[in-house]
């Protein structure tokens, strides 16, 4: 999902940011990037080595002592600087009654920058639900259990409920839990990494062919089509070798407004058939068939969670709020950042049906914001010939180095 405060803040979601928040999670036991960076700050007095580290200056402290521990003591200064030396409301977009710092907040402001409007949610730093053994009703962090490392066990240990204040706040209650990734339909699942090192989440419709959303491909340098898809199952990965999106899909309009948002959805080839190992989903225009049978189907889905670590988190049986005459609908699943390109899927006789995709979020000044997918109206009629072989065009072979 991407949406930033201002429109000028989509320029700042950049391959290495996206590609470091997985490694954060990771590194604190663990499809989007944060906000733009602040105001200049006083770090001239600082080591040559202050802001050395590659993660520094994405507005997340990541310093081992009070940060996510993605960087090395002293070598992410500006990002941690208000956290040692003290909160404060320095931020250009602090006092405006949104929290803006990244995770929890919308990310446009360093952390400890927008003491104010954070200062109540300010306990959630760096907690996640990164540990394996997350969702399973018991706290397993240090003090208090075993088996979890300090901050990765949140939901157990504090409950499930969430601020109607932070960007993630899962409609004030997070309702999502584990699952075994061999079982359908979770086995048809996978995190897709484009040629820019940023990932989302993609599901095989065929035996070789995956369906993601058009923002997981392109980036700020242009499509980056060219990728590898891991199952969530495990065993062999594929690369994409062909890819389908709607020649009308606009990347600077998708991260600016909600013009593109019906077009958000990609057709990717792979050069290893693995739906024959693990199967694969249907496709169906559910949201064709009327808004009632739309709202009343029970939803699946699964998505690589920027703070679940690096297996799925899932929902089941949650519900489509709204549909919209842009080919998207409303949705109600817990999704969030690294969610992007997750399937929606609903029960077809034995077996699934991808109905959409996730793609964006909407703001909305009366109530939280609303979650948006793409329906497969949007897709479904160009699946079989893409899955025949027929039109896409070819993966772009990576630029050789400089």
């Amino acid at each position: 999902m991407r949406r930033w405060k201002i429109a000028a803040l989509a320029v700042v979601i950049a391959a290495c940011v996206a590609l470091g928040y997985f490694i954060h999670a990771a590194l604190t036991s663990s499809s989007e990037a944060p906000g733009a960076i602040a105001a200049a700050k006083p770090i001239a007095t600082l080591a040559p080595d202050a802001d050395s580290c590659r993660y520094a200056r994405d507005n997340e402290c990541d310093e081992p002592d009070i940060g996510t521990g993605a960087c090395a003591l002293r070598t992410d200064a500006a990002d941690c600087l208000a956290l040692r030396e003290g909160e404060n409301d320095s931020c250009q977009w602090a006092r405006d009654g949104e929290c803006d710092e990244p995770n929890f907040g919308t990310g446009a402001c360093t952390q400890g920058t927008d003491r104010t409007d954070c200062g109540e949610i300010a306990w959630m730093r760096y907690q996640t639900d990164s540990c394996a053994s997350a969702f399973n009703n018991i706290c397993e962090e240090p003090g208090r259990g075993h088996g979890c490392a300090a901050r990765t066990d949140r939901t157990d240990c504090h409950g499930r409920e969430r601020p109607m204040s932070i960007s993630d706040h899962f409609f004030g209650r997070d309702d999502r839990v584990r699952v075994d990734a061999h079982d359908a339909p979770w086995r048809f699942i996978g995190e897709f990494t484009n040629g820019a090192e940023e990932q989302c989440t993609a599901t095989l419709i065929a035996r070789d062919v995956i369906v993601t959303a058009a923002h997981c491909i392109h980036t700020d340098a242009g499509v980056r089509a060219g990728g590898v898809f891991e199952p969530a199952a495990g065993g062999a990965s594929a690369n994409t070798i062909a890819y389908l999106i709607d020649p009308n899909f606009n990347y600077k309009s998708f991260n600016a407004s909600n013009e593109s948002d019906g077009l958000d959805w990609a057709l990717l080839r792979i050069d290893r058939p693995l739906g024959d190992r693990l199967g694969f989903a249907g496709v169906r225009n559910l949201t064709g068939q009327g808004r009632d049978a739309a709202r009343a189907a029970d939803l699946y889905q699964a998505g690589f969670s920027w703070d679940t670590g690096a297996t799925l988190s899932v929902n089941i049986r949650c519900h489509i709020a709204e549909t919209y005459g842009d080919n998207t609908f409303a949705h109600e699943c817990d999704t969030t950042r690294g969610d992007s390109g997750s399937a929606f899927l609903v029960r077809s006789g034995s077996g699934y049906d991808v109905i959409g995709v996730d793609s964006n979020f909407r703001s909305n000044p009366d109530g939280p914001f609303i979650y948006i997918a793409v329906s497969a109206a949007a897709f479904e009629a160009q699946v079989a010939d893409f899955v025949a072989g027929r039109g896409g065009q070819a993966v772009s072979p990576p630029s050789p180095p400089k």
